[in-house]
């Protein structure tokens, strides 16, 4: 088993800090907020990012789902047109669209790219955002209506006609009258009692966001052990971000900056408004640093800063390009084969990964088919 690396578009905005990635748009109180560095997710910008992280090396890329970024399907089948290998991990939520509408978008996106889309199911932690999109189910709710989207999506694709009935969906003689080729992997997240078996069902990989190696190997045994009663096989994955530089110091040193614009009031209120999650895992990460910037460093090159505002994943590989394929080689050993990073501003992040650890994952045999840095050859001019 190889590491398999993926990057993230940033299609709710990006730029050089931390503060509310929703800056460069109005806030509630109508005038606009002034935040420098702030970069819109326009075409042109995310272009810039999936052509890096092509040509870097990375495997696919993260699009995220929600209220405050762009279509994850619309942008992404877009970029396929303006790169040619580069996968895309589309994350979507079941519940919001017909599962066999679903099926035959995935099959038609397959056809029109080659074959470059992977799923991430994200089911929702979020009461308020899932009733933006009329969605009032209750938490493990959903989890019991994926469970049956996904069987649907699963069915749909076989090429004939399928029926389901359930208490959430009655589909009948649902099909795609061409499969997609080949089936997308679906990519599942969820830290609940409730997400746990669902994801044992249907996931091919499973995801977990960047917490200790400890934790992760909980997590590990527990999706295997539910897995084999599905007589099943499920492949392991960690969402984190990444400060990686020449040496530890300077790494530190960018991640300290991240922190250089929020105040107290700005970590209150976005600790106040995450603490009101449904979801367990992001009660997990929150867990991870109690709201304070004391003790951030969670463990060796670990670093919980990222969560004191943003939800989702709030943990960084923090060290130089070494340390930080070092932390990635500990992952692995426990069974982790997918990593989707990320880091701000996502252009320049991805190649301080990917000039720096990718060559040093390479060396130590955890790449395939990576024996030197990706790239192009270095030309050195004959003196004259």
């Amino acid at each position: 088993m190889t590491v398999r690396l993926h990057w993230f578009l940033p299609t709710g905005g990006d730029g050089r800090t931390l503060v509310d990635r929703h800056a460069y748009a109005r806030n509630d109180a109508g005038a606009a907020r002034q935040v420098g560095g702030v970069r819109p997710p326009d075409l042109g910008y995310l272009t810039q990012i999936a052509k890096a992280a092509e040509q870097l090396g990375f495997e696919a890329v993260l699009t995220p789902t929600g209220t405050w970024c762009e279509d994850a399907w619309l942008t992404t089948v877009a970029l396929a047109q303006h790169t040619e290998r580069l996968k895309f991990l589309v994350a979507f939520r079941p519940g919001v669209i017909s599962p066999t509408l679903a099926a035959q978008m995935a099959a038609t996106y397959q056809r029109l790219t080659g074959g470059r889309l992977l799923l991430n199911v994200v089911t929702g932690g979020d009461s308020a955002e899932q009733r933006r999109f009329g969605d009032h189910l209750d938490h493990d709710r959903r989890y019991a209506r994926t469970d049956e989207f996904l069987s649907v999506v699963r069915g749909v694709w076989q090429g004939r006609p399928y029926d389901f009935r359930g208490e959430h969906y009655d589909v009948e003689g649902g099909l795609t009258a061409l499969p997609p080729d080949p089936v997308p992997q679906l990519f599942f997240g969820g830290s609940s009692a409730a997400a746990g078996p669902v994801a044992a069902r249907h996931s091919d990989v499973y995801l977990t966001w960047g917490e200790p190696p400890a934790q992760v190997a909980e997590k590990i045994g527990w999706i295997r052990s539910l897995a084999r009663r599905e007589g099943r096989t499920v492949r392991f994955g960690v969402r984190v971000h990444t400060v990686s530089r020449d040496t530890s110091d300077e790494a530190w040193a960018v991640a300290h900056r991240l922190l250089d614009d929020l105040d107290a009031d700005t970590i209150a209120a976005a600790q106040a408004a995450l603490g009101r999650s449904e979801s367990v895992g992001q009660q997990r990460m929150l867990a991870l640093h109690g709201g304070s910037r004391e003790q951030l460093e969670i463990y060796p090159n670990l670093w919980a800063g990222v969560g004191l505002v943003r939800g989702g994943a709030g943990t960084a590989l923090v060290g130089s390009h070494a340390e930080v394929a070092d932390r990635i080689a500990e992952y692995h050993a426990l069974g982790v084969e997918h990593f989707v990073l990320s880091g701000y501003p996502h252009l320049e992040e991805a190649y301080w990964f990917g000039e720096g650890v990718i060559p040093e994952l390479a060396a130590r045999g955890l790449l395939e088919g990576a024996a030197e840095a990706p790239g192009a050859p270095l030309l050195v001019a004959g003196g004259r």
